[in-house]
């Protein structure tokens, strides 16, 4: 089974003996019809579920609390084995359900959603264990009057601040005593348990505060030494606690190994796997691989005792196993790995090395993993690669996360030597590791972008009868590259995805979801695919993978629990009193330009509530305003786009986002996707710089280059004019090869030097303005020289009237040059009087 994390389980047996029924990832979507209790409330939510976890082979009731459940339908299972007897809405903040487990439903953690009429919840675990429940009961916070349970249950409890949760079971001489508590994972609370198992002296015998492969989370094992009653202590790590701090406790005489070799297996094959940890020493157990397992699942360890709570990772790939035998510190002892491409062991001391070698051909390519830290061991791996008898060529601390990666090219025929040890030179029984080597095969996984840090908003696609909805979706191609188009499988019926092929330079793009106006209301959870347009990767593999934070807290925000699906939570929910869409444009944006997209929105009567309008996608080189709103019984608003100079120029579809309160939540619709067209620039500015004094005229000639003819005049203004400048609107014609702009400057102008001048010139195309953004210069204003004190002059003899002289001719433009030359002589003259 494909859990909720990626990872698959199966329970071994004593005999060794793997149970049959070994099933699938799939969905089990199971409702019940329900009577409205109030108005229908837009995006429930769900903060909890109580109790937390559940027995396999029963049949128990648990409550789902949140915000706006009235209208609940159905619950989203993501994993199987689970059957949803009975659903009740309870007031509009809590709804009941009765769960009936299958008596072989794979233990652990179970992801689910809760679907309402207008929408879907957030994502949230429940547990499933298998021993029957017992009630914490306090007072039981004194070592001396502990709480009395019997062998094999798990406890329910809460730890309060600074509060100890005391439980006693009696032992028999050599009986073990596992322990593991839940905690942590659980998802509900910051909560760091510590568990400690005690004798009746207080002596403590066993304890643990984090286990790698449980996370925060503790377990540990003991076995008894002699009859008699032992206490098992459960606090908070630093004595903290609150009311949220919910736990579940499994006390029992199940094994609880902390690590195994192998640590994984090929599909279909018999495999001896050595459990390490336990109180009752190591163990071998016999498994038959399932040969339709995921990549990775959990092994549950079963003996005559019981099933371990928790699984450990098993990684299911088609490569074969080495495992290592010591001595194999050195590359002169170093353990044949003769064919085999996954090397697995355990750096048992501290300082330990383990090598392994193998032959190897020159040109082959692999992408070497070593697996510690990812399948929950403290192995901090250092991984290194040599030829035998030679330096290593390639090695690695942390590309892998905490673990080791990297990508090799064998450079001959030869054998080689793969050695593995510990950062930090330690090592331990359950420092366990797998390396893989595997050729490097292309895949594509998708994913929905995060709209905010650790939130699962907008990660379902929820789209209202009669409207639309969009997300962006990111497409990671590893080991190729093209144009690929999207396959959803499994969407409820009447949705349809609307998307264009994924252009080969992005790996973010909009896609629209449509419901029909008739389309039933429901749900499902579906496949989402992008499958490559380039024949020869036809067989590139698609998955989709979709992370719920769970537990985020210090420091810098860590997560501290997450759970992981591969599958798109789809729903078809009541229609919403609104629908938005883009007026299509009919002129392109041009490189460097401007355009103001129009939105309209169509309510039903009686609608008048504001609705907020937000950008989703900006192709390469444009960008969008952020959001903007339509006012109360508005109809309409525009987002400003500007295209970059270097915007690629070609036809792109997008989309845009809308929200408006409805019935106490925000409803979330989106228009069509429309297109955008991205076109050169019609014509080119090449602006002269101008200088003035304060208070004087002065022009700025343009010259005008033509890209292509222009469909009409355009309009052309300054843009930039320092305060109290003005110039003139110009008009451009197709045969215009220069434009002149006159500016006046008020003497109140700030002196200085003013950059980021240029040219607004806006084309009508197609009945709509096409806004250049053109041409760029300077302007130098200056302050006045001094006025000279003018001299009294002698009353000069009266002359006779000169004759008139002829008109002389219009005096030349200056350039910009000629003025400065001209101005530099002038105040040298001014300099030598």
């Amino acid at each position: 089974m494909t859990g909720t994390n990626g990872e698959r389980t199966m329970a071994i047996s004593p005999a060794g003996r793997l149970s049959r029924r070994l099933v699938t990832a799939l969905a089990l979507v199971l409702s019940a019809t329900l009577t409205p209790l109030s108005a229908l409330a837009i995006s429930p939510s769900l903060g909890g579920i109580s109790p937390r976890g559940i027995q396999r082979g029963t049949e128990t009731e648990v409550t789902l609390s949140g915000a706006r459940l009235g209208d609940a339908k159905e619950l989203l299972l993501y994993s199987p084995g689970l059957q949803v007897t009975k659903l009740q809405a309870v007031g509009e903040n809590q709804v009941k359900a009765t769960l009936k487990v299958s008596p072989d439903c794979v233990l652990g953690e179970k992801t689910l959603r809760l679907r309402t009429a207008t929408g879907v919840t957030e994502m949230r675990t429940l547990w499933v264990g298998a021993l029957p429940t017992v009630e914490e009961k306090e007072p039981n916070s004194d070592f001396t009057a502990p709480q009395k349970i019997p062998l094999n249950v798990t406890v329910t409890g809460v730890v309060t601040s600074e509060d100890v949760d005391y439980y006693a079971v009696d032992l028999k001489k050599g009986q073990r005593l596992a322990v593991e508590v839940e905690g942590m994972r659980l998802g509900g609370t910051f909560f760091d348990p510590y568990v400690a198992i005690l004798d009746s002296k207080r002596f403590e015998m066993a304890a643990s505060d984090d286990n790698p492969s449980v996370g925060q989370d503790a377990m540990t094992s003991i076995v008894a030494p002699a009859d008699g009653t032992y206490i098992v202590q459960v606090r908070e790590t630093s004595y903290g606690g609150n009311g949220g701090c919910a736990y579940r406790l499994h006390v029992g005489s199940f094994p609880r190994p902390t690590s195994l070799v192998p640590a994984g297996g090929r599909p279909g094959e018999e495999v001896d796997v050595t459990f390490i940890g336990d109180a009752a020493g190591p163990f071998v157990r016999r498994v038959k691989v399932p040969a339709d397992a995921g990549v990775s699942y959990r092994l549950h360890a079963e003996d005559a005792g019981g099933i371990s709570p928790s699984g450990l990772a098993f990684r299911v790939i088609d490569l074969p196993n080495a495992i290592e035998k010591e001595p194999n510190d050195t590359p002169d002892t170093a353990t044949p790995a003769t064919g085999a491409l996954a090397f697995n062991g355990v750096i048992e001391k501290a300082g330990d090395v383990d090598c392994f070698k193998f032959a190897g051909k020159k040109g082959q390519v692999f992408d070497v993993h070593c697996y510690a830290r990812r399948i929950g061991s403290p192995l901090d791996p250092i991984m290194t690669l040599a030829v035998a008898g030679g330096n290593p060529f390639a090695t690695n601390d942390d590309s892998g996360g905490p673990d080791s990666y990297f990508q090799v090219t064998l450079p001959d025929d030869k054998e080689y030597v793969l050695a593995i040890s510990d950062h930090l030179k330690k090592g331990g029984a359950n420092y366990h590791y797998r390396v893989e080597m595997t050729t490097v095969s292309p895949k594509t996984t998708l994913s929905i972008p995060r709209v905010a840090q650790n939130s699962q908003e907008r990660q379902p696609w929820v789209v209202h009868r009669g409207n639309r909805m969009a997300s962006l979706v990111t497409v990671s191609r590893n080991g190729w590259g093209g144009e690929a188009v999207f396959a959803a499988n499994g969407l409820p019926a009447g949705m349809s995805i609307v998307a264009e092929p994924v252009p080969a330079n992005l790996d973010v793009v909009p896609v629209v979801f449509e419901a029909a106006p008739q389309a039933a209301v429901t749900g499902n959870l579906a496949s989402l695919e992008a499958k490559p347009v380039d024949p020869k990767f036809a067989d590139v593999k698609s998955g989709f993978s979709q992370v719920a934070d769970l537990i985020v807290n210090n420091p810098g925000q860590s997560i501290y629990w997450k759970t992981e699906v591969s599958k798109l939570a789809c729903v078809v929910a009541d229609e919403v009193p609104f629908k938005i869409s883009v007026v299509q444009p009919k002129a392109p944006i041009v490189q460097n330009g401007s355009m103001q997209l129009k939105v309209v929105v169509e309510r039903k009567d009686g609608f008048t509530a504001p609705v907020t309008v937000y950008s989703l996608f900006n192709p390469p080189g444009l960008n969008t305003q952020s959001s903007s709103t339509i006012p109360e019984k508005g109809t309409e608003t525009t987002l400003a786009m500007n295209a970059a100079a270097n915007a690629q120029t070609r036809k792109w579809k997008t989309a845009v986002l809308a929200s408006a309160a409805v019935n106490g939540g925000p409803a979330w619709v989106s228009s069509q996707l429309f297109e955008i067209e991205v076109a050169a620039p019609y014509f080119a500015f090449a602006m002269e710089r101008a200088a003035v004094e304060q208070g004087k005229e002065t022009e700025i000639p343009c010259k005008i280059t033509m890209n292509s003819p222009i469909p009409s005049n355009a309009k052309v203004k300054l843009m930039g004019l320092p305060t109290k400048v003005t110039a003139p609107e110009l008009e451009l014609t197709k045969d215009t090869k220069e434009l002149l702009f006159k500016l006046q400057v008020d003497p109140a102008s700030p002196a200085g030097q003013h950059r980021n001048i240029f040219c607004q010139a806006v084309v009508t195309v197609n009945g709509e303005p096409v806004v250049h953004n053109v041409g760029t210069t300077e302007l130098r204003i200056d302050k006045p020289l001094p006025v000279k004190v003018a001299t009294v002059a002698p009353t000069p003899m009266p002359m006779s009237k000169p004759a008139a002289q002829p008109a002389q001719p219009m005096e030349k433009r200056l350039t910009r040059l000629e003025k400065l030359r001209l101005e530099q002589a002038e105040r040298e003259k001014n300099m030598n009087k």
